[in-house]
């Protein structure tokens, strides 16, 4: 049955599922799996806002109808960009960059109407503070195997907790949706009461 006020998360991250239900939101999921390679010249704000409306259209192609939301996390530091990951080397690499020092976490969402086509896209930056970390943290940490699928091969609410000294601006938007400005975004089109008391569905 058709609605057009139902909610899709174009997403399998268990964070982003977390933080929709911890919300009140009833939702479906349908993972967009994309192409999620860094084009040249490329800033963080564009790779996001651009991962994200894809995911969101990619997933919209099979839901039909409703709002679908597309989000991407991305770390930064000096202007680079941390994405997943491939091995342990690249991870302790990435590791011992963010130790010690702050760096840059933005999160991008899209929330694309499947029916109509109207696109709601905006990004918020936090700022993390990592502390000093040791070797053997390090190694530790690369052996919960936690690292390879997060960007800056760290999690902010799994085991990598641990290693966040500070945050500056929105939590969530480190662990994966920047709830305050979903919400609102979401009442601006009219949906977010209205799907509050929609049972819950999993494609």
């Amino acid at each position: 049955m058709r609605n057009k006020n139902r909610i899709t998360l174009a997403s399998s991250s268990p964070r982003r599922k977390a933080l929709l239900t911890e919300a009140g939101l009833s939702f479906g999921i349908r993972p967009a799996d994309i192409d999620e390679d860094i084009r040249k010249g490329e800033s963080p704000l564009e790779h996001t806002l651009r991962l994200s409306e894809k995911k969101a259209k990619v997933a919209a192609k099979k839901v039909k109808d409703g709002w679908v939301i597309g989000a991407d996390t991305i770390v930064f530091i000096d202007n680079l960009i941390l994405g997943k990951p491939s091995d342990a080397k690249e991870a302790r690499k990435m590791l011992n960059l963010l130790s010690n020092r702050y760096h840059k976490v933005v999160t991008a969402f899209c929330i694309f109407n499947a029916a109509t086509g109207e696109t709601i896209k905006r990004a918020v930056e936090s700022s993390v503070k990592i502390k000093k970390l040791t070797p053997q943290e390090i190694e530790d940490y690369i052996k919960t195997g936690e690292p390879f699928d997060k960007a800056g091969a760290y999690a902010a609410q799994g085991i990598g907790n641990f290693m966040i000294e500070k945050i500056e601006g929105s939590h969530t938007n480190v662990v994966g949706l920047p709830m305050e400005e979903l919400k609102q975004a979401l009442k601006d089109v009219g949906v977010l009461n209205k799907t509050a008391k929609i049972a819950d569905f999993i494609l």
